[in-house]
């Protein structure tokens, strides 16, 4: 599994890469291991509330979610495709 972060428009600290890494780790039991997650962590109005906006990708599955900080925009992204890899079990 390979996980791109893209940062737009701010300076990603290492303490937020790891917490990504920490993340995603999780899906490594769901995918082969060339699988690609892209994930682009984008502020859109640094001034304004729910500024902070999270994409993540893993094949065909997209999540998108705005917060006040990224580490909730991924936590919440990460709980949204798990549901959407449940489903996928189910099928």
């Amino acid at each position: 599994m390979n996980v791109n972060v893209n940062a737009v428009n701010f300076e990603m600290h290492k303490q937020l890469e790891d917490y990504i890494e920490k993340k995603t780790s999780r899906f490594a039991r769901h995918l082969k291991e060339n699988d690609e997650v892209e994930i682009r962590l984008t502020v859109i109005k640094p001034a304004a509330q729910m500024n902070k906006e999270v994409q993540v990708r893993i094949g065909d599955m997209f999540v998108e979610k705005k917060c006040d900080t990224f580490e909730d925009g991924i936590n919440e992204c990460i709980e949204a495709l798990d549901k959407q890899i449940e489903r996928r079990k189910e099928r």
